[in-house]
């Protein structure tokens, strides 16, 4: 507690009107918003590469846009940071029964699947227009698939099985090619594309896979065997631009094949 209160007490005075940080003073809920998001990122980085001496430093930096927040608000007579711990207390205790009141270990078995999970945090969400309300549209774009299908699932809309979602992905990339074989313009081909994303997202969530992390470890493997190619290529006094594709192309399996081995 102590230490939550220096930090809060820093926090105060950096936005001193008249002893503060001129930076800091000049900030408000807009402005640092882009900051808290690429804190949120950074922490997932420092995850990614399982630095945990990095992570210590990166919560740190999340927890005090948290704190930012706060003292924004509380300077405007809104909550403080107080209430914002009050209120995920009260929000975790709440979706834990199995936890804090019931001793049943078959509720305790059934409370933390995923579907139960969002069928709790949809009955707080209770007396809105639509089960969909309160998704950010900030949200990375794959992220805010995923949270799309996972509230529908919540109320039944969902295939039963994981076989539904390989048809559908064969029938939207199907319609993908019907689009491009007709010539349709590039707004039709992006939306049936979409439709093809999404369906892959609908996968990932089917196969208990995060989306967002599975094409990061795409990407980061196609870059570290694109280098490797890179190396092989100007080893031979080469360079990308003189070879063809076809030769590329063997190269390319040969750095697959290689690193599979490995």
């Amino acid at each position: 507690m102590t230490c939550t209160k220096e930090l809060l007490d820093v926090m105060a005075r950096l936005r001193n009107p008249e002893t503060g940080c001129p930076w800091d003073l000049k900030q408000d809920f807009a402005s640092i918003a882009p900051y808290t998001i690429e804190e949120a990122y950074e922490v997932a980085d420092a995850i990614e590469r399982n630095d945990l001496d990095d992570l210590r430093g990166e919560l740190g930096d999340l927890l005090f846009q948290v704190v930012f927040h706060a003292r924004l608000a509380e300077e405007k007579g809104a909550f403080a940071y107080g209430d914002v711990v009050a209120d995920i207390v009260n929000k975790m205790v709440t979706r834990h029964p199995h936890v804090f009141e019931s001793d049943s270990s078959q509720a305790r078995g059934r409370a933390w699947e995923p579907l139960e999970w969002e069928r709790r945090k949809l009955a707080e969400r209770a007396g809105g227009d639509s089960v969909l309300d309160g998704i950010s549209t900030s949200l990375p774009e794959l992220a805010r698939a995923a949270k799309i299908q996972k509230r529908a699932a919540a109320v039944g809309f969902d295939w039963p099985d994981v076989d539904g979602v390989f048809d559908k992905i064969h029938e939207e990339l199907a319609e993908l090619q019907q689009a491009r074989a007709a010539g349709e313009g590039t707004e039709r081909i992006a939306e049936e594309l979409g439709d093809l994303f999404f369906a892959c997202v609908n996968l990932s969530r089917h196969l208990g896979v995060d989306s967002g992390r599975a094409l990061r470890s795409a990407s980061a493997k196609f870059g570290r065997r694109f280098r490797q190619l890179e190396r092989n290529v100007r080893d031979c006094g080469d360079s990308l631009t003189d070879l063809d594709l076809e030769t590329l192309e063997n190269e390319w399996r040969k750095v697959k094949s290689r690193e599979n081995d490995e």
